[in-house]
């Protein structure tokens, strides 16, 4: 009869740990794994991740065949290796671009109506240019550094862009007077400001939010008006507590880059852009160079600009699509392309609030 065979204990203790490596490398291949043959789990990871659920299980399949498209162009894109920043599978990955775009990006680019609110007349933006003669601007701006950007928001899937970019621009502009940097109300502007083109979650016009305010003798805080990423029923009471409030608004020269960067150089300003590529939609880090158009679709606020350590300018941008999007909630875009209009369109529709 054979003898039997015992492991030592230093033996017992090596292949105990090869065991843990084994079950933890499988555990890593199955999270990111891109075969065929795990992206269902992938899918469900993704969806107890971001707390998502589906009705019926036609529904599930339906996103599931579009995640896995999503993620396929994502990996693919990354792998590639080719451009200056990187994609995520964020918390959009089970929608189409179309749809992502028909929720959040409902910027209305229409003629400016002027109108008329408590009597007082509608601002206009016939005045020359507040920075035309600015003549040195520092190298670098960061209006986060110098406390005059709150946190970044969540628009949720409702197109109010448009409100979130006038009231980065206007938190802005409240700080640099008075020394207190508040979080105005995105809500009162959904819900109260319908007396021209703007229409709550299905879209507006930052000058005419800024036009609104101002005939209103000013907006209240995010605090006594909370965001709740639907279309309500204008809250008078609310609404006439004012925080904060502007006495006019000015529109940045169109097409120029080197007037954009005036205004910035001076403070958070409302910009509109191309944000319907999926690139835009799943951008995670470094200096964005997507091939966008200019078919200025989003409400944004540039709140600085600055140059990698490589020598790429960028804009630095905040969005309004929470802080799991970008590099915390912001975008670099590439700045002083050879268009005119800037990437995406970033200096065709530029407008900043004044007191």
């Amino acid at each position: 009869m054979a003898a039997p065979f015992f492991l030592s204990k230093p033996s017992l203790v090596i292949l105990f740990i090869i065991g843990i490596w084994v079950s933890q490398l499988a555990a890593s291949r199955e999270l990111h794994g891109s075969q065929p043959d795990n992206m269902a789990q992938r899918h469900q990871q993704w969806m107890n991740q971001h707390g998502i659920a589906y009705e019926t299980a036609a529904e599930k399949q339906t996103r599931f065949n579009i995640f896995k498209n999503n993620v396929e162009y994502i990996e693919s894109f990354n792998a590639a290796g080719t451009k200056p920043y990187k994609l995520a599978i964020n918390k959009f990955a089970d929608q189409t671009v179309e749809e992502f775009k028909s929720s959040r990006n409902r910027l209305i680019r229409k003629p400016l109506l002027l109108h008329k609110l408590h009597g007082a007349a509608a601002a206009t933006t016939t005045k020359p240019f507040k920075y035309e003669n600015v003549k040195d601007v520092p190298a670098t701006m960061d209006w986060r550094t110098k406390g005059a950007v709150t946190p970044v928001k969540d628009q949720g899937q409702c197109g109010s862009c448009w409100a979130f970019s006038a009231i980065g621009a206007t938190e802005g502009i409240n700080q640099l007077s008075t020394g207190k940097l508040v979080s105005l109300s995105e809500q009162e502007l959904v819900d109260c400001d319908t007396k021209s083109v703007d229409q709550g979650c299905n879209g507006g016009e930052m000058e005419n939010a800024f036009e609104f305010i101002i005939g209103n003798h000013g907006i209240t805080s995010e605090a006594n008006y909370p965001y709740q990423g639907t279309d309500g029923t204008c809250n008078s009471q609310k609404e006439s507590s004012h925080i904060a409030r502007i006495t006019g608004y000015q529109k940045v020269p169109a097409n120029s880059e080197e007037a954009l960067l005036k205004a910035v150089a001076n403070q958070p300003i409302s910009v509109s852009v191309d944000a319907g590529d999926g690139s835009f939609m799943f951008y995670s880090s470094g200096v964005f160079s997507g091939d966008c158009g200019t078919n200025l679709d989003h409400g944004v606020t540039a709140v600085g600009y600055g140059q990698t350590s490589n020598g790429t300018k960028y804009w630095l941008v905040k969005n309004s699509w929470g802080t799991t999007w970008g590099e915390k909630g912001y975008i670099r875009m590439l700045r002083d392309i050879d268009a005119k209009e800037g990437l995406c369109g970033i200096a065709m529709d530029s407008s900043f609030p004044t007191l």
